[in-house]
């Protein structure tokens, strides 16, 4: 085993024994590297190829290597470092270390038996580098002479393979295969295989030059690729497809100025050359700017009873959203010009937003495109990316469009309010152009750098919240709030839609299977959860697969009356259990009302005191809005405990404790204050609230009653828990006329300005 000598990596070229290179190094690393092997008293250095692309580690070192001498080191004018080296044999490479920057190994000379093949080889490898030389036009004579002093098989080898033009890759096969005899085969195949090539060459030059003179160089040329191209079974002409493109540009609907500008990309295509990089690029720009519908639209249907049924076909109920359609389509009939509406539908998810949409273009006979831009942060998921970049493509909305083949689809753009922005751009100010009907006639995409008129599409964005979606946008948005379905909603939904629906996926008929309202009404109450009916559906479904199950299992032709005490037989137990009326009623407990991603439902707020210093403990994962409304309702108690009959040294000596259960749901919104007022007021006169009853509304430190929003999804939730009375702001009473007729008759609504009035009516006349 020899002494360790520093590693030469080498990534672009290989160094066979008894062979000399000239290298030149201009990064850091090298040069002081090789000026530490200048100082070495022999010069000597380990010379290696990495396995892979990359140096990893030390597993990218092969296990064999060269033995190099360092025999020239000179540093020229232009700041880089001329090196010669010489390579001495071929060693086995073991222990590698890494020393600083650089890579040593031990090393041990690889030993070579010659055998009495080796003579047989010897000759045959001679042979066939003669013939080689002489069919092969770019192989010169100079090597022979060389060959005179080479005595042995395992020399002749590395003195051929360093002049044969191979691969880096083969080289480096050829330095790490130790027996000459297995170098020699892989010669004398690689000296073969580039014969073959060179008669096909040939052969090609052979039949161009019988069909052309020396005057049509140019066509010469172009025929020598075409039969090099048929011989690879490619079959590309760029003449036809330039002559294609041109009359597909002739056929195009958009205006000159956009023609012009596709021109001028097919001719930098057919001027550039086949092997240029920019060659696909411009070929996809192309592609692109061909397949948009310039000026392609489909015609709207104008029977607006046919447009009506349709819509009332697909979703029950809706009616604000439907006729807004209507109203625009018959506005559009009687100018026949028009802007297409920009519409937003805000809802809780599963209440038929994006299905809507899709009715709509329906309903109108146009095309759709839809694309989801939750989560986007990169503005040129919008505005496409410029073509200066690799791998650039335009932005969903022209995609969308080109999907479409149509320039006046209906365009659903879902989740507009779960746009982030971040370091990459805001997305929400990009969709501006896109969204403004001011400026969509001519909204430029960053990589068709061409205006393309949006103003005819029918955008209908979707969103859970109004709040969330970006102001920039909101203005530019005709709001349209879908709001949840009643209980009696999703039983019209259910009978009317999405049982029949299932029926059919599942290969039933009303004949086998019927299932009373009540199930049904069972179904919406215990077993979902929802605005909407999307859970409703896959309850549904579930109940048909068992059903189909059984009458397979038992070969049997069944009917299946499926009431309210046959659900748990194939649905389990209940998920979900309401409150009910007769629940014992607590003081210090009073229903608020909620607007979840469920809908409505009912929010009690609970508190309790015990001794202490007056300190107010919250809990509940409150937001800081309702944070505020608690420290906001102590706050107007204590200022008015005369009027509400309450003892000062009680608040004083005993700590306050307000939680709403569900500790793990995170809550928050401006509408719990005047149910935290009437929770203390509870606890600390130890006056009980009825169960019955609910409120909602935010309070002010004077005992104002402020508006809140969702009030239909609330009262809906509310009746669902059994409420009888609900205390509402003042100014929500013309909310009211939101609120189902079935649901209005089984409440009593008290709308009130002042929390005075709420007082009153539950502490003073006890409300019931």
């Amino acid at each position: 085993m020899k002494d360790k000598l520093l590693v030469l990596i080498i990534n672009d070229m290989v160094i066979f024994p008894n062979n000399e290179v000239r290298i030149e190094y201009d990064n850091t690393y090298d040069k002081q590297m090789i000026d530490i092997v200048d100082r070495i008293d022999d010069n000597l250095m380990l010379i290696v190829n990495p396995i892979g692309d990359a140096i990893t580690n030390v597993t990218s070192f092969p296990k064999i290597g060269v033995l190099g001498r360092l025999k020239l080191k000179m540093n020229v004018p232009n700041g880089k470092t001329r090196i010669v080296i010489e390579g001495i044999e071929r060693v086995k490479l073991s222990s590698f270390v890494e020393e600083g920057n650089y890579f040593k190994a031990d090393y041990d000379e690889v030993e070579i038996e010659e055998t009495k093949e080796d003579s047989d080889y010897f000759n045959l490898l001679v042979k066939s580098l003669e013939n080689y030389i002489s069919k092969v036009p770019y192989m010169g004579n100079a090597i022979m002479s060389q060959l005179n002093g080479t005595k042995n098989l395992n020399d002749l080898c590395d003195l051929i393979v360093s002049f044969l033009p191979i691969s880096y890759e083969n080289k480096k096969r050829y330095i790490t295969t130790i027996s000459p005899i297995e170098r020699a085969k892989f010669l004398i195949e690689d000296m073969r295989r580039d014969l073959k090539f060179a008669e096909l060459e040939q052969k090609i030059e052979a039949e161009v030059e019988k069909e052309l003179d020396d005057t049509q160089k140019e066509y010469f040329l172009r025929e020598k690729i075409r039969l090099m191209q048929k011989e690879l079974g490619e079959g590309h002409n760029k003449d036809e497809e330039v002559e294609q493109i041109s009359k597909k540009i002739a056929k195009l609907k958009c205006n000159a100025k956009v023609k012009e500008k596709i021109r001028r990309e097919l001719d930098r295509y057919d001027s550039s050359n086949i092997n240029s990089p920019e060659l696909g690029m411009i070929r996809d720009y192309l592609d692109w700017m061909l397949h948009l519908p310039w000026g392609i639209y489909t015609k709207d249907t104008n029977d607006l009873k046919k447009v009506k049924s349709i819509l009332d076909s697909s979703h029950y109920a809706l009616e604000e959203v439907k006729d807004r359609i209507l109203e625009y389509l018959a506005v559009k009939q009687n100018t026949n010009n028009l802007r297409s509406p920009i519409l937003c539908l805000v809802g809780p998810p599963g209440v038929g937003k994006t299905s809507l949409a899709l009715s709509i273009a329906k309903s109108l006979n146009r095309k759709t495109a839809k694309i989801s831009v939750g989560g986007i942060n990169d503005e040129a998921e919008i505005v496409g990316h410029r073509r200066t970049y690799i791998g650039s493509i335009p932005g969903r909305i022209i995609q969308g469009i080109r999907k479409a083949g149509t320039a006046n689809p209906v365009f659903i753009i879902d989740e507009i309010d779960k746009m982030t922005k971040d370091i990459k751009g805001d997305p929400a100010s990009s969709l501006l152009e896109v969204l403004d009907p001011e400026q969509n006639n001519k909204f430029s995409d960053h990589y068709i750098e061409e205006e393309f008129d949006l103003s005819k599409v029918m955008f209908i964005a979707t969103a859970n919240y109004v709040e969330q979606i970006p102001y920039e946008l909101r203005d530019r948005l005709e709001i349209i709030e879908i709001s949840s379905y009643t209980e009696f909603e999703k039983l019209d939904i259910a009978k009317n839609h999405l049982i029949p629906k299932e029926l059919e996926e599942h290969g039933l008929t009303s004949l086998q299977v019927q299932v009373e309202d009540e199930a049904i009404l069972t179904m919406i109450r215990n077993y979902t959860k929802e605005a909407g009916v999307r859970e409703l559906e896959r309850v549904i479904a579930t109940l048909f697969r068992k059903i189909v199950k059984n009458l397979l299992l038992n070969q049997d032709m069944a009917f299946y009356q499926i009431d309210s005490s046959k659900l748990e037989e194939f649905l389990g137990k209940k998920k979900y259990v309401y409150m009910e009326n007769d629940m014992n009623e607590e003081v210090g407990v009073v229903n608020g009302m909620a607007y979840t991603i469920f809908g409505g439902d009912i929010l009690p707020i609970e508190a309790t005191l015990f001794k202490g210093k007056g300190d107010l403990i919250l809990t509940g994962s409150l937001g800081e809005v309702m944070q505020e409304s608690c420290r906001i309702a102590l706050n107007y108690i204590k200022s008015n405990m005369e009027q509400f009959g309450i003892d000062s040294q009680l608040l004083d000596e005993h700590d306050i404790h307000i939680h709403v259960p569900e500790g793990a749901v995170n809550k928050d919104g401006p509408s719990a204050g005047v149910t935290i007022t009437t929770t203390l007021i509870s606890l600390f006169t130890n006056k009980k609230v009825p169960k019955t009853v609910a409120m909602t509304g935010e309070i002010t430190l004077r005992g104002r009653v402020l508006g809140i929003g969702g009030l239909k999804e609330k009262v809906i939730g509310s009746h669902r828990a059994g409420v009888k009375t609900i205390y509402i702001p003042a100014e929500n009473e013309k909310d009211l006329d939101e609120i189902p007729e079935e649901i209005k008759k089984d409440i009593r609504f008290i709308a009130v300005h002042h929390y005075k009035e709420i007082f009153d009516s539950l502490f003073k006349s006890g409300e019931k």
